[in-house]
């Protein structure tokens, strides 16, 4: 057990220890500074203005930035769609898949361009490699810069004082692209095709095993199974096993994985070259490939919260939403850690399952892999889902009741336990504008945040951000409810079946894109409405946190009084995390007590 608690500590100080330098890195970058790295990144990023014929210091308002966006995520969304449409006649396709289905097609782009990437197939078996690199790689890309974009877009409404403009979204996306996304994801690529990722333009190949496998009739490997290959017989304790089938022979997907798995990391992005995602052994093949894609998950958005403390020139602010998340993470790991340790009670009753740690990983291994354990999983499952990430390698529909239920509600809390690169952070922010208007409620004064007034216009807008979650999630589980096509989708039926469908709605309101997997969501129903779930999730708040930033960059800046409450102290990171599990606690619990919790009360493993 102490060993298992050394390693939880030890991922989350990694994260830390490198996320301090880049963040105070993402700073100088986009306040146009001298890096290390200057000399190489700065004339690539004036070539890109140059031939974009981009404005280095044009000044949007807040509707052109978000005009900017709209007009830039549905060039990209239609893009992706007809791509998707029209792969099989098209070059880079060594497979000879076919076009995508108009539904399908429709939900993966809405889900790239949203930063989401869930996906209701397998990625080696239905797309090809110019969807991958051309369509969905690109997209890691840009949906992740786009929520960068707007965060700085926020921060410059917090630091300037009686303008209209929030910067360029042209400038902003080429500094985070070119001086901050590419290398940072050129030197995870190549750590990870050193630790064994495939890399490779080559078609999808058959090699010999190195030694033969049978499997019964009902695929089930034969452990002890004696092979005789030249009279072609399987036998198991001296009996012949007619129906056993011999395997020689194995399927070996290729591809450019490496290089999507990075940016799916660090973009918070999530989709897995491969269906069953960082599960799959040549896509994350050993301890080490686990560890780095493990770390990326939260890297860029635990930066974020240094980067905005530096860049308000309040390193304390900065310091204060960073433990506001990372205590709700640390607790979040902590539940999951304990609930996959212990296991659920119907696994150990009667000794059906032996989950002691005993020469063992013991707990609850269903659905993990070996090679990773019970604490390399559940920090994955915690990190992914306090990211707007999605990525998995292990299947959180084996998880406990309660180990599922955390995951669920790191997402439905609008993933601000860090969350989305970028989007996580001002998420949060419109909490932390909740909260100080709250407080001021509380003791009789007019709000204040960072030295600006917080009035009605711009509280408005942060209750509607703090709530584009929690409807998306519950209009469309409800509706889905309620479809009996939906039904038939589900593995399970009960309350662990109800789990099923809410984690899909939350995974998609929270742009998250995990899921439990076995769920079926490849139908016309749950393609669109997923999909239209993903578009409201992603851009309601990013049009509030423009409208605000554009409200608070027009206003003065108040000097602060002995009564000006404080924002960075330990009171304000306890109303923070409060107001935060508030809202997730009303909204949540009714459809949490049908599903998890109904489970974990009923004794259902």
């Amino acid at each position: 057990m102490a060993g298992s608690i050394i390693q939880y500590v030890l991922y989350l100080t990694i994260l830390v220890a490198l996320a301090i330098p880049l963040g105070a890195y993402i700073k100088r970058v986009m306040y146009g500074e001298k890096t290390t790295f200057s000399k190489i990144f700065t004339p690539c990023e004036r070539a890109v203005y140059k031939v974009l014929r981009i404005k280095g210091d044009e000044d949007m308002t807040w509707k052109q930035y978000l005009v900017s966006i709209l007009i830039f995520s549905g060039i990209g969304f239609v893009f992706l769609f007809l791509l998707q449409l029209l792969q099989g006649v098209l070059p880079g396709n060594p497979q000879g898949l076919g076009g995508v289905n108009w539904d399908l097609s429709f939900n993966t782009a809405a889900s790239f361009v949203t930063n989401t990437n869930w996906q209701a197939y397998s990625g080696e078996a239905t797309l090809s490699y110019l969807t991958q690199a051309l369509g969905l790689t690109v997209q890691n890309f840009v949906s992740a810069a786009t929520g960068i974009a707007v965060l700085f877009a926020l921060i410059r409404g917090f630091t300037k004082v009686k303008e209209k403009g929030l910067g360029s979204f042209w400038v902003d996306m080429t500094r985070i692209i070119v001086q901050i996304l590419l290398p940072l994801n050129l030197a995870i690529t190549l750590l990870l095709v050193g630790g064994g990722v495939v890399q490779s333009l080559k078609s999808a190949e058959t090699v010999t095993l190195l030694e033969p496998v049978a499997v019964s009739a009902e695929g089930e490997i034969l452990e002890d199974a004696v092979i005789d290959l030249a009279a072609k017989t399987v036998s198991v304790d001296g009996k012949i096993v007619s129906d056993a089938e011999i395997v020689t022979e194995q399927f070996v997907p290729l591809g450019p994985a490496a290089s999507q798995i990075a940016i799916k990391q660090t973009g918070t992005n999530g989709g897995g070259f491969f269906g069953v995602n960082s599960a799959h052994p040549l896509e994350n093949p050993s301890a080490f490939t686990n560890l780095i894609e493990m770390i990326s998950l939260l890297l860029i958005p635990a930066a974020l919260c240094f980067t905005f403390g530096k860049a308000v020139q309040n390193k304390k602010q900065g310091t204060a939403i960073f433990l506001a998340m990372f205590l709700m993470l640390a607790a979040a790991l902590g539940v999951l850690a304990v609930n996959e340790q212990n296991a659920a009670t119907a696994l150990s009753e009667n000794s059906a399952v032996d989950v002691s740690m005993a020469d063992q990983a013991g707990g609850n291994m269903e659905g993990k892999e070996s090679r990773f354990g019970i604490v390399a999983s559940a920090t994955w499952a915690a990190f992914t889902t306090a990211a707007s990430n999605g990525s998995v390698n292990s299947m959180h529909d084996s998880y406990t009741p309660l180990g599922g239920m955390v995951q669920m509600l790191q997402m439905q809390l609008g993933e601000v336990i860090f969350g989305g690169v970028g989007c996580g952070l001002y998420g949060m922010l419109a909490f932390a504008i909740l909260t100080v208007f709250i407080a001021g409620l509380m003791v009789g004064r007019t709000p204040e945040f960072l030295g600006k007034k917080i009035e009605p216009y711009e509280m408005k807008w942060a209750v509607l951000m703090c709530l584009a979650t929690p409807i998306a999630i519950l209009v469309g589980s409800g509706a889905a409810a309620m479809v009996p096509e939906v039904a038939q989708s589900l593995n399970n039926s009960g309350a662990h079946g109800f789990s099923e469908l809410l984690y899909a709605f939350s995974s998609a309101g929270g742009n998250n894109g995990s899921a439990f997997a076995g769920f079926n969501a490849n139908t016309v129903f749950l393609d669109v409405s997923l999909g239209l779930v993903m578009l409201f999730a992603r851009f309601l708040p990013i049009a509030g946190t423009l409208a605000i930033a554009g409200s608070l960059a027009g206003k003065k800046r108040i000097a602060m009084t002995a009564g000006t409450l404080s924002t960075t102290n330990g009171m304000f990171v306890f109303l923070l995390i409060f107001v935060v599990l508030l809202i997730g606690a009303l909204s949540f619990f009714p459809a949490l007590a049908l599903g998890p919790l109904a489970e974990f009360f009923g004794g259902i493993a």
